[in-house]
């Protein structure tokens, strides 16, 4: 497997991309990528990959240049006579342009789509897309991951007494309701009217989360006025402790220090994102494992359907990494 297969970083996501190839016990193929004075990029690869399948990971959050980096690096790769390209994308840029929500808007998750099949891609691999149905968009295979199956098991090891699961907004209902279901516990939805974009008006809790250790569950933080205005709420509530969890930690702005001095006892997220900062609250999950499960399934040629209900099988691969 180790000749047929390469894996490539770009420098959004070096550290994910190091741990992913240390599960597999493949290094990382060498590549220099250059950024001019102009601001324009260049990628290089330093051995050859000739016929190999090339596993490239790289999130493609801001600044855009990251998004280029990738094509770039999937263009070297198909002028190097790769025989497959796979890219790695564990943040979705542009994700939450889904649809066409006013006249005469884009819909910057199909331009990502079209863009990634001109470059080359042969298949993508990515986690937590904001909506399942941007899977449709793409004329290649898709294998969409959910960071549930490193969460929940977080939380099942935090043990807390009385736990209720909350969505701080109604579209993430469904997530809610399958991490309650899960967890065999209560949930509650929050109802949100916004101002205008990234800004919430008011903010109501449909739900009993009086004496319950709440956690509330997203796929992205990005300004965090959703998530502290949620938090506020619930503590107005009588919750006994408040954590929020998501996926993909996007923090734009001043979004950490927000949630840092928030009523929020804890914020876990996962390294989708590497975190611009340490501070005391945060708490980072890796979903090395689940990529690397994933890609070793892909070159074996074996079922991946069971990586979408693995809680128990990263509960065995924890367990084991403490006993070594």
């Amino acid at each position: 497997m180790k000749e047929e297969m390469a894996i490539v970083s770009g420098r959004a996501s070096r550290q994910l991309a190091e741990s992913i190839s240390n599960y597999l016990h493949i290094p990382l193929t060498k590549t220099t990528v250059e950024q001019f004075k102009d601001g324009e990029i260049q990628a290089n690869y330093d051995e050859t990959i000739r016929g190999k399948n090339v596993f490239i990971v790289q999130s493609t959050f801001a600044p855009a240049e990251n998004i280029i980096e990738l094509l770039m690096l999937i263009d070297a790769a198909k002028r190097a006579s790769a025989n497959k390209i796979i890219a790695v994308i564990p943040y979705f840029g542009y994700a939450r342009q889904d649809r066409k929500d006013k006249s005469r808007t884009s819909i910057g998750a199909k331009v990502m789509a079209n863009t990634l099949t001109a470059a080359g891609v042969d298949r993508l691999i990515t986690i937590d897309l904001h909506a399942d149905q941007i899977q449709g968009f793409f004329e290649f295979p898709v294998d969409h991951l959910y960071a549930s199956n490193v969460l929940l098991p977080y939380i099942l090891n935090m043990k807390l007494p009385n736990i209720c699961i909350v969505s701080p907004d109604t579209g993430g209902t469904k997530r809610a309701v399958t991490y309650a279901k899960w967890l065999g516990c209560d949930f509650a939805i929050g109802y949100k009217q916004r101002a205008k974009a990234n800004e919430v008006e008011s903010l109501q809790i449909i739900g009993d989360v009086a004496g319950k250790d709440v956690i509330l569950i997203d796929d992205i933080i990005d300004t965090g006025g959703t998530i502290c205005k949620a938090a506020a709420r619930i503590k107005e509530l009588g919750a006994t402790s408040i954590m929020a969890m998501c996926t993909h930690p996007v923090f734009s702005a001043d979004a950490m220090e927000k949630l840092q001095n928030s009523v929020l006892d804890k914020v876990v997220v996962t390294d989708t994102i590497p975190l611009k900062k340490q501070l005391p609250k945060f708490e980072v999950i890796s979903v090395a494992y689940l990529f690397a499960e994933v890609i070793k399934s892909v070159m074996e040629h074996t079922s991946i359907s069971s990586h979408f209900e693995m809680v128990q099988k990263v509960l065995e691969h924890e367990m084991a990494e403490k006993m070594k």
